[in-house]
């Protein structure tokens, strides 16, 4: 994973058909923590093709996504990371975007 930086993405999506095209986009570059939330572990090429991804399909006076930036996905990500109550163990290694 090295040169990768680890995200978390976070959208509010007003239209239904939106929210899906938006979550079927995401699962091609990260994985789902909750609903309407992803991890995702990008290189900078990665990141700029997810951006440009998401402006495609969000209206954006109506729709937001939040882009958490939490550093090098080989460093301290993890340990960023707490979740409080039940959540699922990471099923499946981080979709990779070359």
């Amino acid at each position: 994973m090295r040169g990768r930086t680890c995200y978390v993405v976070s959208y509010d999506i007003m239209d239904p058909k939106r929210l899906q095209r938006v979550h079927r986009t995401m699962k091609g570059f990260g994985d789902a923590v909750h609903y309407s939330v992803f991890r995702c572990d990008l290189t900078p090429k990665g990141r700029v093709e997810m951006i440009a991804a998401l402006t495609g399909l969000i209206k954006h006076d109506e729709d937001r996504v939040m882009i958490i930036d939490l550093g090098p996905a080989e460093g301290m990500a993890e340990e960023r990371i707490q979740f409080l109550g039940a959540h699922s163990a990471k099923v499946r290694e981080n979709a990779i975007i070359v």
